[in-house]
């Protein structure tokens, strides 16, 4: 059994310093403007994986089309997953969904307040559970994320290892005997917002802007390069495939992928495994359906980086004579407007502008 992990006491000062900075710098977002659970939720959980400025514009399309539990929990999956459409990690949106049934079904519409009844929801873990608590109800409830760790560890010049299940605890813990209780959803942005804008990940922090720079022992001791300390990342899978762009008329061949694993139920362009020539893609392609035209073809490749693995993509494109069963034949209009295809596949919508 590892050892305990304990996070040494915050300084009581920490809160005023950094709701004094926050009153001052923080970033006017979307989500901010009315924080009700509704909304902190939604934007919570596109946050996940995801830049700020990335999620501005999904937020507003996301929240236009669906501006409530009841819009949401009734959406069209597929309605859903086309505004998910280059944010990743689809699950997100599904469980979104589920949640919303949920609420609707058990709590009457109402969105729990309590923690506990939080994290039972679909996709809400401990950090989105106490972001809902403390900034729409008021609770002083740590969301503890990256960031938060990042800046506590650096304040306290703590040495372990962050990505442990037991650091976020502790911390938590260390957290609940400072929180302020009359501005319990300020806190808990402030610290977000100083780990996105001053104590950088990956970069030199900017100790000079740091309202908590006078408690701050790896400034002091000059050990940010140290601090937070995490297991080295293993190497991501690399995977070879080769994608087919299939024309024929003004429509274009998409495929769904199976129901689990990677993408699930997502739209894709047809692929094979491996990087094929030209010539092997279309004689694969003979094996499948006849009545393939393999010119003229345009080729391209790209690559595509998920949490654990690498696509390195070979893409062609092909004319073809017919359409057949084995897959959806979509115009490009629909592409656009009704079927979400991942960004994995993106950069191959260049070889479609010559369709109508």
């Amino acid at each position: 059994m590892p050892p305990a992990v304990v996070f040494p006491a915050l300084p009581p000062e920490l809160p005023v310093l950094l709701l004094r900075w926050y009153d001052r710098h923080a970033r006017t977002l979307p989500w901010r403007e009315n924080p009700t659970p509704y909304r902190v939720w939604i934007s919570e959980i596109m946050l996940q994986q995801t830049r700020v400025e990335t999620v501005k514009p999904y937020f507003n399309r996301f929240l236009s089309a669906f501006p409530n539990l009841c819009a949401l929990a009734e959406a069209r999956e597929e309605q859903l997953l086309k505004l998910w459409e280059g944010l990743g990690y689809y699950s997100r949106a599904r469980n979104l969904q589920r949640a919303a049934q949920r609420i609707l079904t058990e709590f009457q519409g109402e969105f729990p307040s309590d923690p506990v009844q939080l994290r039972q929801l679909p996709g809400i873990g401990e950090y989105t559970a106490g972001a809902i608590a403390s900034i729409s109800f008021g609770l002083p409830e740590p969301a503890v994320d990256g960031n938060v760790l990042r800046v506590l560890a650096r304040v306290t010049e703590w040495r372990e290892d962050i990505t442990r299940p037991a650091a976020k605890t502790a911390v938590s813990a260390a957290l609940r005997k400072i929180y302020p209780q009359d501005r319990a959803g300020d806190f808990t942005q402030s610290l977000m917002e100083l780990g996105a804008l001053v104590c950088l990940p990956g970069a030199q922090p900017q100790c000079d802007r740091c309202p908590l720079n006078q408690l701050c022992r790896c400034s002091r001791n000059d050990v940010w390069r140290e601090i937070p300390v995490k297991p080295t990342p293993r190497a991501r899978k690399i995977e070879e495939w080769t994608v087919l762009v299939l024309h024929c008329g003004n429509r274009v061949a998409l495929r769904r992928r199976p129901a689990v694993g990677l993408l699930a139920g997502m739209w894709e362009f047809p692929m094979l495994p491996g990087h094929l020539s030209a010539e092997e893609a279309a004689a694969a392609l003979a094996r499948m359906e006849s009545g393939w035209q393999v010119a003229p073809v345009r080729q391209m490749t790209a690559r595509h980086v998920f949490t654990h693995r690498e696509w390195h993509m070979t893409g062609y494109s092909f004319d073809c004579r017919s359409m057949p069963a084995p897959f959806t034949w979509a115009t490009p209009a629909a592409l656009n407007g009704e079927f979400a295809l991942p960004s994995a596949f993106s950069a191959f919508r260049q070889l479609l502008t010559h369709l109508a």
